[in-house]
């Protein structure tokens, strides 16, 4: 989770243009310096081999163990200018545009890295501040002032702050004075400036590290060494180590130098395998710049730590693939320089997949709400928690998935399956559409009045899998859009993110989703040019809002899904483990084959079979190909339509299954079908004591709620619940932000879990709402809990605004 950087207003004003961050590879642009050393880069392979070895690189600037040592995982650490770092990285040198606060985020991130963060001369926040975040002290990236005393300045206040180096780059600076930036925090001076030519000198010659040496105890790096020559003048003027700008000079430079002084590479570093490149070919220790830009872009300070743990485990990778110890064992020997022979592969931890080389989705936070939750309830294990979705595990006994499997056995005998046939029904793949198919339908007839042939039914991996394979059924093109009543499960909307499907949500209201809104949507889609397919809903006590769709609304919808020509997906998944008599399902009003149905057993038997299914009896058109290829059971279900054929649009889910699980599990599947059998069908009579347990567990928490919170007293606080007859969730709103760093503080400060209802908001929105979950708790940590929630509520709807939450809102 992207870190919250509170903000001076006034700061952030003055640093609108100004510099944060961007890597600055010393007196060259990354573009040049970068470039050249990623083609070096690109020409270095690792040769697999044995712990340490000739040619190992003598001490330097850093200390290590030598030699072999006992097994175990490499040590990547180094003792560089008499400070201990976790490992041969340097966070930067950063200095143009990225995002307001990025400094901080940097500076802490690397800290908390074990690693010093090289800061800008022009930096948004002061010396002192960043300094006080860090227990690794910054370096401080300093220029050629046009005024000696503005650096004497900046380089003393550095200094006061507890930096731990000066890092000065040699050469022209006509990148950075071209800038449009803001004056150094602790220079005092207020205001953008058009450029900085009122401050820097073009040029930073040999004179300049010679008059810093003399200002500063501080240990002295110049950057923008390029040949031996350079480096023994740096030396020369008082120089405490050496930054070079080429890696292809390195070993040279490494060599004229003989120990006297760190030497680092700057430039080009984007993976573990280039640091390592670089250590063996003479280097102490390499400047990250890039993928720490890319990685505090992405998502802050927990950006810049996931880029900074990568490279830090892709050296350790790298370490292990050569073989190598301690980083001090590394040497040319480990490394081989030139093009890579035909037909040898690349080294397997030389060019690891970064995030960016991957599919978008992976950084949609849709895909990390449960991770974030989970964490959440890990980080705070005494917390009473109302975010699982979950059945209540009271009702779960080991031994009756024994009785559910010898029932299902039991049957298959009675239909006359020798032994040979019943073993490989129980331990071989099975039909991709599921082999208890028939048992489904059955019990879809006898409990939900749904009356369709067992081949439309396909029996998937979970409820999640069956919306996979309709989606990609469906969707044929980026103008084919799906429509969400939202709030919306994030299932849908996570398997649409995965297979690159637009998302339109329909804003519930507060008796839930309406027609008039859901038409209007499907007439501007149309209007942009695009395809409304199908129209996602639960219809019964909803995932997360805890709405049940009313019986007109039903019909209403059924009607006009028809007229418009699009599929309504109902997912309804709480229906029968909930008190009383359900309204009927879209599906048994079904007579168009508008409704395709999502099925689910994880409520109603138990999730850990992990058993779901789709009821797909729409009619799809083959045309002579399509019904020749595909001789065998799909063609042959087929129906007579004008001059071609029809399947189902089962029979295409199906061959998309087959691509994807292969099957739903033999083992799943008699689990579930033991306990359809056992209840002839009726999975609302297996459920009954469950359903009571439910709604009790709804009702008092409402109850409670009402007690801890009466309506006089909510209603000057600005709160308010619905409340569901059934399911298990029900919403409550509240006048503040309802998000990750609210929950944070909830769980921390007073012991209770909730979950945002941002998290199912695919449009944006969600800002004030909370998602109760009633079915996984005890009586007693109801009223607990809510006790608890109550606390929190009153505590944040009476706070004063801040800058983490965003303060009360109307």
């Amino acid at each position: 989770m992207a870190e919250q950087i509170a903000e001076d207003p006034a700061r952030s004003a003055r640093h609108a243009q100004g510099a944060d961050f961007a890597p600055d590879n010393s007196s060259t642009p990354d573009g040049r310096a970068g470039a050249a050393n990623r083609e070096a880069f690109d020409r270095i392979g690792l040769r697999p081999g044995r712990q340490g070895g000739p040619g190992t690189k003598g001490p330097t600037g850093a200390t290590g163990t030598r030699g072999a040592r006992e097994a175990g995982p490499p040590v990547t650490a180094v003792k560089i200018l008499d400070r201990s770092w976790s490992a041969p990285l340097v966070v930067g040198p950063l200095d143009a545009p990225a995002r307001s606060g990025g400094e901080l985020a940097v500076v802490r991130a690397a800290a908390a890295a074990g690693l010093p963060a090289v800061v800008s001369a022009f930096a948004e926040r002061s010396f002192a501040e960043l300094a006080s975040a860090a227990d690794v002290p910054p370096w401080l990236r300093t220029y050629a002032f046009q005024d000696r005393r503005t650096a004497r300045h900046l380089v003393g206040r550095a200094e006061d702050a507890g930096f731990g180096a000066l890092l000065l780059a040699l050469g022209d600076r006509d990148g950075i004075r071209a800038r449009r930036v803001a004056a150094p925090a602790d220079l005092g001076a207020p205001g953008p400036f058009d450029d900085v030519r009122t401050l820097l000198r073009p040029r930073a010659d040999w004179s300049e590290p010679t008059w810093l040496r003399a200002a500063t105890a501080l240990p002295l790096l110049i950057a923008g060494i390029r040949c031996a020559a350079d480096a023994r003048r740096a030396l020369d003027t008082g120089a405490d180590g050496i930054v070079v700008t080429d890696l292809d000079a390195l070993p040279e430079i490494t060599a004229s130098v003989a120990g006297r002084c760190p030497v680092l590479l700057s430039g080009g570093v984007r993976h573990g395998a280039d640091i390592l490149a670089a250590l063996a070919s003479g280097a102490d220790a390499a400047f990250a710049g890039r993928p720490v830009l890319d990685g505090l872009r992405a998502g802050g300070r927990a950006g810049v730590t996931e880029a900074l743990d990568g490279l830090v485990r892709e050296l350790g990778e790298a370490m292990a693939f050569t073989g190598t110890a301690t980083v001090t064992d590394l040497g040319p020997h480990v490394i081989r320089t030139g093009p890579r022979p035909a037909g040898v592969a690349p080294a397997p931890a030389a060019r690891p997949l970064r995030r960016a080389e991957l599919h978008a989705c992976l950084s949609d936070p849709v895909l990390d709400t449960m991770t974030f939750l989970n964490e959440i309830t890990t980080r705070y294990p005494e917390a009473i928690s109302f975010a699982p979705g979950r059945p209540y595990d009271g009702f779960f006994d080991s031994e009756q998935i024994f009785t559910h499997l010898r029932r299902y056995l039991d049957h298959l005998q009675e239909q006359g399956s020798s032994a040979q046939q019943v073993r490989t029904a129980m331990y071989q793949y099975g039909p991709t559409a599921g082999q208890i198919r028939e048992i489904i339908a059955d019990s879809l007839r006898a409990d939900e009045n749904i009356d369709v042939p067992a081949e439309s039914i396909v029996v998937t991996v979970g409820a999640q899998e069956a919306m996979l394979l309709v989606l990609r059924a469906l969707m044929t093109g980026p103008d084919d859009v799906l429509l969400v009543s939202s709030p919306c499960y994030v299932g849908i909307t996570g398997a649409a993110r995965l297979l690159d499907v637009t998302v339109t949500p329909v804003e519930e209201r507060e008796d839930g989703v309406s027609c008039a809104d859901l038409e209007a949507a499907i007439r501007a889609e149309w209007a942009r040019g695009r395809r409304p397919r199908a129209f996602y809903v639960v219809p019964d006590h909803s995932n997360p809002s805890g709405t049940t769709m009313g019986a007109r609304t039903r019909a209403e919808l059924l009607e006009l899904a028809a007229r418009h020509g699009i599929l309504v997906l109902e997912d309804s998944p709480y229906r029968l483990v909930s008190p009383g008599r359900p309204l009927p399902t879209l599906k048994s009003l079904d007579r168009a084959h508008t409704v395709v149905h999502l099925g689910s057993f994880s409520k109603t038997v138990f999730p850990g079979a992990r058993v779901g299914f789709v009821v797909a009896d729409q009619p799809v058109l083959l045309d002579g190909t399509d019904h020749a290829r595909r001789a065998g059971p799909a063609a042959g279900t087929g129906r007579t339509a004008g001059t071609g054929r029809t399947g189902l649009l089962a029979d295409e889910l199906a061959r998309i299954k087959s691509m994807v699980t292969v099957n739903t599990s033999s083992l799943s599947q008699a689990a579930v079908a033991g306990a359809l059998l056992a209840a002839e069908g009726r999975v609302s009579e297996l459920n009954t004591a469950a359903a009571a347990y439910y709604g009790d567990a709804m009702r008092a928490t409402l109850r409670e709620l009402d007690r801890r919170l009466p309506a006089e007293r909510r209603a000057a606080l600005g709160v308010r619940w619905n409340e569901p007859t059934g399911g298990f969730f029900l919403t409550v709103r509240v006048p503040f932000r309802a998000d990750d760093a609210a929950l944070i503080r909830s769980a921390q400060d007073f012991g209770v879990i909730w979950t945002p209802m941002t998290y199912f908001s695919p449009g944006g929105g969600g800002l004030h709402g909370i998602r109760l979950s009633t079915s996984y708790l005890t009586p007693a940590q109801i009223t607990e809990g809510t006790a608890r929630l109550a606390r929190f509520i009153e505590a944040r709807s009476t706070a004063a605004p801040d800058t983490t939450t965003g303060g009360a809102a109307p």
